[in-house]
């Protein structure tokens, strides 16, 4: 059996996005964005493992044309968000119509990779036997996302991730942004948090924290990584998942932990200046790096 060096595993939603100007239907989630990212730097022994119903297909067809192999697991319905926005962006309210069935070690018996990124959307896509389980197999990045969202009929709450001391026991990877890391830890500063993670078993924290940039912790030291500033901000949906994939795919490769945060900074940034995923190159993203070297 094939052992792809990076596995992304997550569903693909149908995303309804409300503005007081229009309404689009599109499809979303961290499993799309992450493939299409990797799609535009080496696709070579990636697979996108993701689950959703028949109708959504066709966003699983225009990612396999991108030459990206992906496994798709049955489900009676695919991850239907509806997103409405007020005049002022910040001001989002959250429906679930529909949700896609979890994933599960059944589902995953044939998956192989060196590292697996679990692009979480809701509490229980990933149960902790799947955590413990992929871990036996790989090393394991998460989101914490979707493990601080929780579906009560359609409307999506905040929560605290109940079983996170026992399972970033198996988390080598953990990203989160500064609102989710404040909810897992209780700490405001993000450095205080960052140990806080370590302390838990998390071997790589990853903390992005917005035009602030973003902070990495490992081997018991900080990286401060730059946020580069876009010419203009189009689109920021999927902006966390662009970042990982930016990141694993540079460690992956063996870079450090500050040129994966560097490079994946600068994804993010040609991400934020167009809608929809990220569809820069490689050389796009260090010429971003080398043009702020020298200011």
């Amino acid at each position: 059996m094939k052992k792809n060096q990076l596995c992304c595993i997550g569903h693909i939603t149908l995303d309804k996005i409300v503005t007081p100007k229009k309404t689009v239907h599109m499809p979303g989630g961290t499993a799309f964005y992450f493939a299409h990212g990797i799609s535009h730097l080496d696709t070579t022994n990636f697979q996108l493992v993701t689950a959703l119903a028949a109708s959504e297909m066709e966003a699983v067809e225009d990612i396999r044309k991108k030459g990206i192999d992906v496994k798709v697991l049955p489900s009676t319905h695919s991850v239907y968000f509806e997103n409405t926005y007020g005049e002022n962006q910040d001001n989002r309210t959250q429906r679930v119509l529909a949700k896609a069935d979890p994933f599960t070690v059944e589902g995953l018996q044939d998956v192989e990779a060196q590292i697996f990124h679990l692009g979480s959307l809701l509490a229980d896509d990933f149960s902790l036997d799947v955590i413990k389980y992929l871990s036996t197999k790989g090393m394991l990045s998460v989101d914490a996302q979707g493990y601080l969202r929780e579906v009560r009929g359609e409307k999506v709450f905040a929560v605290d991730w109940p079983e996170k001391q026992e399972a970033l026991k198996y988390i080598h990877i953990l990203k989160a942004n500064e609102l989710e890391t404040e909810v897992l830890t209780g700490c405001k500063d993000p450095r205080e948090a960052a140990l806080k993670l370590a302390d838990w078993g998390v071997k790589e924290v990853l903390l992005t924290l917005g035009s602030m940039g973003s902070v990495i912790y490992a081997e018991g030291q900080f990286h401060k990584i730059p946020a580069y500033p876009p010419t203009e901000v189009v689109d920021a949906t999927g902006c966390g998942d662009t970042y990982m994939a930016g990141y694993l795919y540079m460690r992956n490769k063996g870079a450090s932990y500050q040129e994966a945060g560097t490079f994946a900074a600068a994804m993010c940034t040609i991400k934020l200046e167009a809608s929809g995923p990220f569809s820069g190159s490689e050389e796009e993203v260090r010429e971003i790096i080398e043009k702020n070297k020298k200011l």
